[in-house]
């Protein structure tokens, strides 16, 4: 088997119309296409797809499933934009060595990774 790159990521949710919001209104995301009379909501990320669905009941939101990782343009502005919408943060912001993160909680409890990696000549060096 040769994976050559990810597909898409999907995330369950329970409510539509209300994880819509979160996604296009909170994170600022564009519906990039729509199957299944709605059911299933894509967005495109850079040159990857994030999807949202509701299809099935054995496919339900979980806290500790998989998490989408978002790389933002500015840390602390998008930790302000997140804070100032009231989104639920499951780890507040820290800093490692490469990177500055968070963990945010969509409105069904998907963990979901706000993520700035550091310059090259930065690595290392925690502030």
């Amino acid at each position: 088997m040769n994976i050559r790159e990810i597909g898409f990521v999907a995330i369950p949710v329970r409510d539509i119309p209300r994880a819509r919001r979160f996604y296009e209104e909170v994170l600022g995301l564009s519906v990039s296409d729509q199957m299944m009379g709605g059911k299933w909501i894509e967005y495109a990320v850079g040159d990857d797809t994030l999807a949202i669905a509701s299809i099935d009941e054995l496919w339900t939101p979980s806290d500790q499933g998989t998490g989408a990782a978002f790389e933002v343009e500015n840390f602390r502005e998008a930790i302000k934009h997140l804070k100032d919408q009231q989104v639920r943060f499951a780890v507040e912001p820290f800093e490692t060595p490469c990177c500055e993160m968070a963990v945010v909680q969509d409105p069904d409890g998907n963990k979901l990774i706000i993520h700035k990696l550091k310059p090259e000549d930065q690595k290392g060096v925690c502030k």
